[in-house]
């Protein structure tokens, strides 16, 4: 890791850090001796993270056909480690609440962030490939190096937002940050990842969205990610033609056991779903 990018997060995590119980249910989800009960029992502590879980598993991204009224139901319906998936997910944005930027519109990163997660959903449970809620969450974290790098480094970030506008080659972002800082957003949102402890399978989601032949691990997890991400960072539209998704590697089809033909029934599903999900996990504004 370049120290660089060290150097950052240890900047950062003097102003951010992942809620106590994040941690607590990532240990116990990882302990084969948890009961259920044991981790709704932590969840429960929390009435505001409990709420937004709630209004996560009773809404249209699950379906919305049974009513889930306890945390105690939704830990015994959805399963440990979807149910730590969604804590996770849930309590990422808020996370960052109050940290000042200057540089983008922090309603549109998650507006893209969470686009990018129920899209990525949707083609897991189309390729039925990789767990489609621990895909959720690594589609709404892909791009939180952003923020790091929004927040602590302003100056050179605008300068690489910049050069892909003015510049003479058409650059990626990450292209621009790699050229201008020597590391690239995904980098800092890895090592932050890794800094909090997250599953290995996110960190790689994150590290390698944009450089998919660089992931050793969890590559089919990463596919699926580096193909949500090209789809939702077009203009916003029904079904985007095969054309214009140049920046999916080809080999991603594959990896990802998804046809780009088939792209249709996913990008519904995310559009469809994105209003209630972002009031679920944001509220009315981010």
């Amino acid at each position: 890791m370049p120290q660089a990018v060290q150097a950052l997060i240890e900047d950062i995590g003097e102003l951010i850090s992942l809620p106590e119980i994040v941690i607590q249910i990532n240990e116990l989800v990882n302990s084969e001796e948890t009961s259920a009960t044991e981790i709704a029992a932590v969840i429960s502590q929390d009435p505001a993270i409990a709420t937004r879980i709630l209004q996560v598993a009773n809404s249209s991204m699950y379906g919305g056909q049974r009513q889930i009224e306890s945390i105690n139901r939704a830990v015994t319906i959805l399963g440990t480690k979807q149910i730590r998936d969604l804590v996770m997910s849930t309590t990422a944005a808020k996370v960052f609440d109050g940290i000042p930027n200057d540089v983008i519109s922090v309603e549109d990163f998650w507006h893209h962030s969470l686009y990018c997660a129920l899209l990525a959903r949707a083609l897991a449970g189309m390729s039925k490939a990789v767990n489609a809620d621990t895909l959720f969450t690594a589609g709404l974290l892909h791009d939180i190096g952003h923020l790091v790098m929004f927040n602590r480094i302003p100056e050179q970030a605008h300068e690489a937002i910049m050069l892909t506008v003015q510049g003479e080659a058409s650059l990626d972002l990450y292209q621009a940050e790699q050229q201008i800082l020597g590391f690239d957003h995904a980098e800092v949102g890895a090592a932050l990842a890794r800094h909090w402890h997250l599953p290995e399978i996110l960190v790689s989601c994150i590290a390698y969205h944009h450089d998919l032949h660089a992931s050793k691990e969890h590559i089919e997890a990463v596919a699926h990610v580096h193909i949500a991400n090209a789809i939702a960072s077009l203009p916003y539209s029904d079904i985007p033609a095969v054309e214009d998704l140049k920046r999916v590697s080809p080999q991603a089809w594959e990896l990802a056991h998804i046809k780009p033909e088939n792209l249709g029934e996913a990008v519904k599903e995310a559009q469809q779903n994105i209003a209630e999900t972002q009031q679920a996990l944001f509220g009315d504004t981010t």
